[in-house]
């Protein structure tokens, strides 16, 4: 009897061991585990099957044995880095098809041509925009107001306003009035997920299907896919370094404007194009996006009054984030609406999930309200101002007139025009500078796809933020770039 349960319990494992090879190697062949990406750990996943880790570990030897993952000593177990050239096309599942039971909107989703990632883990310098340095974030600041909002104990454990939390709101208030001259009402501040939430609410609430949507161009290419999804015909308008070109703007429900930077090219709105929007904005009874991502940054101009300060700024919206302050992981931001709109605005966040995390709400009024979010602020725009100093150094001395930068007086990334690079080389240059572990990423597919060809630059374009990378590599990141600019452009 004993013998019989032994073996009938040695059959069960090695079924179980069965399925978790199975599962993995289905994993692997949707894409959902990518050559060179790490598995689970045998105790997580014996923790997620409920079995021991003997089972999970027994599965992962025969998955090794046949090459599908590998080991070493001391190192996470992943995904064998060359199985991709192993991989048969009848292996790869094919990709499914929008299907026609989607909504309209649905479809419409499908369609849109979001900008690829590229693996981002081996790059030695990564020049990516809207990262942030690991090192600036505020640890003991936020710790402190974490734990604050912790030990408040609250009676009831229940869902939040769906509009914010009330003394982040009121803390918003105060400080938007501090930095940029920004008067409104706490009800008016519609606390969201982040800045592309803000923008998906304003797409969803202001927009119907046909309606027109005025976007600069180049711009920022998540804003446009929003505005697309809803069913908008997005209307590219041309920039400058006076910022978008308001001269004679065609009827629309919406305009989306980064005023005091430009994305990407860096332009600040001149004050006569401000009011010009904001007249046409009067005219056309439309509303205008002002998405104010990171003007906090500011090293050679003065401060500039946001757009809803202004005369006549009753029909902007403005857009407020900290992933540029404090870190893009915490996926906090805010939204000021006429208020007119407040009420739609907090009934569609609460339809869309609740409310934003109350611990994170709680410790953001906290950092406000003592004056720490200020501090370090100041602190962080001194330390990417010296990063900027660096990299602009460093571009001038080795490149010379073989690049023009521009956009550098303001944010936490600059457009470097490479003058002896035409633009049909692109392709080749990007291609060249990721084999070298260098991240770079250019102007181009920020512009309208609908763009001719004709008005694109002739010359390659490249954004190129600083703000998570250390001096030393913002001038050997410099540096491997011309080498492969220089055997690129000596090409013919």
């Amino acid at each position: 009897m004993g013998q019989f349960a032994m073996t009938f319990e040695s059959t069960a494992r090695s079924r179980v061991s069965q399925r978790i090879c199975q599962s993995i190697k289905d994993q692997i062949a949707s894409g959902v585990l990518d050559p060179g990406g790490r598995v689970p750990s045998t105790r997580a996943l014996a923790v997620e099957w409920g079995v021991s880790r003997t089972t999970v570990t027994a599965a992962y030897d025969q998955l090794i044995a046949e090459g599908y993952l590998e080991a070493r000593q001391g190192a996470a177990t992943r995904v064998a880095r060359d199985l991709a050239a192993s991989l048969s096309s009848t292996d790869r599942r094919p990709p499914v098809a929008p299907s026609d039971e989607l909504s309209v909107y649905g479809r419409r989703l499908a369609d849109c041509d979001l900008p690829p990632e590229r693996p981002r883990e081996g790059l030695a310098v990564d020049f990516r925009y809207g990262d942030m340095a690991g090192s600036d974030f505020p640890r003991l600041a936020w710790r402190k107001a974490i734990s604050a909002a912790l030990m408040l104990r609250q009676p009831r454990l229940r869902y939040g306003d769906p509009a914010g939390a009330l003394p982040l709101r009121a803390a918003l208030q105060g400080y938007l009035w501090r930095a940029r001259a920004l008067r409104c009402a706490p009800d008016q501040v519609i606390v969201v997920n982040g800045s592309q939430q803000g923008i998906d609410l304003c797409a969803r609430l202001l927009l119907d299907p046909g309606d027109r949507a005025l976007m600069e161009n180049p711009g920022y290419n998540l804003a446009r896919q929003a505005f697309v999804a809803a069913g908008a015909e997005v209307i590219p308008i041309a920039v400058d370094q006076e910022g978008m070109r308001t001269g004679s703007l065609p009827p629309a429900r919406l305009a989306y404007t980064t005023p005091s930077h430009q994305f990407p090219l860096g332009s600040v709105m001149s004050a006569p194009r401000r009011r010009s929007l904001l007249a046409w904005a009067e005219r056309s009874s439309a509303h205008v996006i002002e998405d104010d991502y990171d003007s906090e940054y500011r090293f050679d101009i003065a401060p500039i009054p946001a757009m809803q300060a202004l005369e006549g700024g009753e029909r902007v919206i403005y857009l407020g984030t900290v992933s540029k302050t404090l870190s893009p992981t915490l996926r906090l931001g805010y939204l000021v609406v006429p208020q007119a709109l407040a009420s739609a605005f907090a009934k569609a966040k609460r339809l869309t999930d609740r409310h934003t995390t109350g611990l994170e709400q709680e410790a953001l009024a906290e950092l406000i309200e003592s004056g720490a979010y200020e501090r370090h602020v100041r602190r962080v725009r001194r330390r990417n101002g010296e990063r900027r100093a660096v990299l602009l150094a460093a571009l001038t001395e080795t490149f010379g007139a073989a690049a023009t930068v521009v956009g550098a007086e303001a944010g936490l990334h600059v457009v470097v025009w490479l003058n002896t690079v035409p633009r049909a080389r692109e392709q080749q240059l990007i291609a060249k500078t990721y084999e070298a572990g260098l991240g770079i990423y250019p102007v181009s597919p920020l512009h309208d796809p609908a763009t001719p060809a004709r008005a694109l630059p002739t010359k390659v374009g490249l954004v190129m933020g600083y703000a998570c990378l250390s001096e030393d590599a913002i001038r050997r990141g410099v540096r491997l770039l011309r080498t492969i600019v220089q055997a690129v452009g000596s090409r013919q």
